[in-house]
């Protein structure tokens, strides 16, 4: 990808399309206040949309009040998606799902309101148009006169951070010159003007930025000037250092602060209950050490090593997910405990993190070797099993069998058992050249060269082969070149009871239905991306039965209406019953969160209703996007955060910048960086972590097509039939797009 070839086609391309998108200009350009202005009033009614039949209103009252509405609302700076990839943390224990689970524990529906600064967030719930403030916010005494804190959920102190090339903040009364860089409506601006009154002949000032949707845009202000130094609570600070190396952190600035939820105050029985709720959940984990089933149980919480890496444990469209991980996760919930998941680096061993008791047990689709059990750990019993495959590039002769592996060269992943099998290969009389690559080279990155010619061949999972064929066209696999590989979690030899209790979960959940649809989710082609699309439009005929339903959605967000069917098909082929193995759901596919979020609670199966859900929620990725932005850029920028997920966009955009491409330009830029975001040397470095980068490259690519095809054979009017199509939720339809 991004050949000359494509790269001019893809020019044209956008030519053509920036004009037919004049009139959307100003319509698109309706985007996010630049990060760095002042704030704007919040969206009170962020969530409970009119689409709902539920107005934004004030309540002041106390839980018997809100008990009466049916709706409690949660207020924070990001909505209801998770902001990051925890690398280090109790997942169950992030405000979202903490909030959501009150929500059901009090019978009540959550309602998610958007701030844009911590201030904010304690104004909206001190006046009441929100109910709780579920954030991490600073309980100061000034903040107290406002509003009534929770019991802490943690405690921190305010450190000073900089760039590699910053100033020294080992002793905050050395600071000279210094521009403090301290976030809007936070308690760092406290913090900053008392340093400067400390320090009155320092020459200290203070510039205050709204960056906390994208903590990133932070250490682009730091790296902007030498004297930039910033104020973070350390828990954030320390984040940023785990994807993060080109920022230095310092000397502790505040004393140890809580760091709680809000409530109105004399809010009684809100308060008495919230804090009943988080004191149950507030659990802290194990130190270092290797504990037994009952020093978990007593703890209330089970460690689990793994890797940000495919179908292991990646964030997609903000929704945690991965095999190993679901399964983790569904372990912890059937042993009443909280889990931990705890991210190793790539280039360390879950072995050895799991010897030094780092963690109770890991995986991440490991093979049951021999090698490895001499290492000093025991396996569970298999919960999958797989093949070893080839893949090469489709360009060159076909690898069938294992004889048509004479005279090629396999270059295979270091320190991997694919290294064995080349060379059992090779001992058996086959005249295959085997190469180890080196140790940095992932094997994503050996299948992204192949797949671009650089390479010859490689033998990954069967499970790898298929999918990065199904999104790589390049790639052809091959012949299997073993038997399946059974797959299995590392527990300490000596922790007998947790070794029994995974043994037991896992041959139940084999058994279970759940099983086989985790296994398509993760490990078969995903069947959008694989589609052919044949059958032929006529001109002048509807490109889809929905074309009134989108036409009207369209006209309300500005989108053009042809876009909106593209993606459809894309989506579902017009299927309005649709359910990808992941959840999502209806003709746009949307995650059930992010209709939530967008005030249309599952299921979206009716079809006016799932357009609506997700026309609402291309419009609030739009509006994340700077309105300087070309419109025609913007226009795939949204579809690739559709797909993928605003924060991998971000990732990639900020990728492309230090790769020396245009972070501005979707094609033969930033899609290249989305695509290296899939290897391991990148996406270590990135907030977000691990992408299926192909994923949302071919997404884009596909519906850019067929957009183009779309406006070849239908007007861009957004007028309404005066027949109106009847339309059923159970409605099948036979797809029908243009041939290409």
């Amino acid at each position: 990808m991004g050949n000359s070839h494509n790269s001019a086609r893809f020019a044209a391309l956008t030519l053509f399309i920036s004009t037919i998108l004049i009139l959307l200009v100003t319509a698109c350009d309706r985007g996010a206040v630049e990060r760095h202005q002042p704030p704007r009033e919040p969206p009170v009614n962020a969530s409970a949309t009119a689409a709902q039949g539920i107005p934004p209103y004030i309540e002041t009252g106390d839980l018997a009040a809100i008990r009466d509405r049916g709706v409690i609302r949660f207020v924070n700076l990001g909505g209801s998606e998770l902001d990051l990839l925890p690398r280090d943390s109790i997942v169950t224990l992030k405000h979202i799902t903490l909030a959501n689970k009150l929500a059901e524990k009090l019978k009540l529906e959550a309602r998610w309101i958007e701030a844009r600064t911590p201030q904010e967030a304690i104004e909206m719930v001190q006046a009441g148009k929100a109910d709780i403030a579920a954030y991490s916010l600073t309980d100061t005494e000034a903040r107290r006169q406002l509003v009534d804190f929770t019991v802490p959920l943690l405690q921190s102190r305010q450190k000073l951070v900089t760039s590699l090339d910053g100033p020294g903040i080992g002793d905050p009364e050395q600071l000279r010159d210094v521009e403090l860089i301290a976030q809007t409506g936070s308690v760092y601006i406290q913090t900053a003007k008392r340093l400067i009154a400390q320090n009155p002949d320092a020459n200290l000032s203070i510039k205050q930025a709204v960056v906390y949707e994208d903590r990133d845009a932070l250490v682009d202000l730091l790296k902007e000037k030498k004297n930039r130094v910033a104020i973070l609570d350390d828990y954030i600070a320390d984040n940023m250092l785990s994807y993060r190396k080109d920022i230095r952190v310092g000397a502790a600035v505040s004393e140890s602060e809580n760091i709680a939820w809000a409530v109105r105050k004399d809010s009684k029985q809100l308060l008495t209950r919230v804090n009943n709720y988080l004191t149950r959940n507030l659990v802290k984990a194990p130190d270092e050490r290797i504990s037994d089933w009952k020093a978990i149980k007593q703890s209330g919480v089970i460690r689990f090593l793994t890797y940000n890496r495919p179908s292991v444990y990646y964030l997609w469209k903000g929704v945690l997910m991965g095999f190993d991980y679901d399964l983790a996760k569904a372990f912890a919930e059937k042993h009443d405990l909280q889990l931990q998941v705890i991210v190793v680096p790539y280039d360390e061993t879950l072995i050895d993190w799991l010897k030094a008791g780092k963690g109770d047990f890991a995986g991440a689709l490991k093979n049951i070797t021999q090698e490895r059990i001499d290492q000093g750990v025991t396996f569970t019993h298999s919960y999958r099993e797989t093949p070893e495959q080839v893949v090469s590039n489709r360009n060159k002769p076909e690898i069938k069998q294992i004889q048509d592996l004479a005279g090629r060269t396999l270059t295979v992943r270091a320190n991997s058992p694919f290294i064995a099998t080349a060379r059992t290969l090779k001992r058996s009389g086959i005249d295959v050249e085997v190469e180890v690559a080196p140790a940095e080279i992932s094997i994503a990155e050996l299948v992204d060269r192949i797949a671009e010619g650089e390479l010859d061949a490689t033998i990954v999972d069967n499970d790898d082969a298929m999918m990065a064929a199904s999104l790589r066209p390049e790639l052809s696999p091959g012949t299997l070149v073993s038997d399946p590989r059974p797959q299995g979690w590392m527990v300490m030899p000596q922790n007998k009871q947790l070794l029994k209790k995974l043994d037991v979960f896992l041959a139940k959940y084999r058994k279970s239905e759940a099983y086989p649809t985790k296994v398509a989710a993760y490990f078969e082609p995903n069947k959008r991306f694989t589609q052919h699309v044949a059958a032929r439009v006529i001109p002048g005929k509807d490109l889809s039965p929905y074309d009134t339903l989108v036409k009207r959605s369209s006209l309300e967000y500005g989108f053009d209406w042809r876009l909106v069917v593209a993606q459809m098909w894309q989506e579902s082929n017009f299927n309005p019953k649709a359910v990808s193995p992941v959840g999502a759901q209806g003709l746009l596919q949307v995650m059930p969160a992010t209709a939530e979020d967008m005030g249309f609670p599952p299921p979206l199966f009716e079809p006016d209703r799932n357009i609506q859900a997700g026309l609402k929620y291309l419009n609030w990725v739009r509006d994340r996007f700077e309105p300087t932005l070309p419109a025609v850029e913007r226009l795939w920028f949204i579809l690739a955060s559709y797909n993928a997920g605003y924060g991998h966009l971000l990732d990639a955009r900020r990728l492309a910048r230090e790769l020396g491409l245009n972070p501005d330009v979707w094609f033969g830029n930033v899609e290249q960086a989305m695509l290296k975001l899939s290897e391991p040397q990148y996406f270590t470095k990135a907030r977000y972590g691990y992408v299926r980068g192909a994923e949302p490259v071919q997404y884009v690519r596909k519906i850019s097509h067929l957009y183009h095809a779309y406006t070849d054979v239908a007007s861009g009017d957004t007028e309404l039939n005066q027949v109106q199509h009847r339309l059923s939720p159970t409605h099948q339809v036979s797809p029908h797009p243009v041939s290409q």
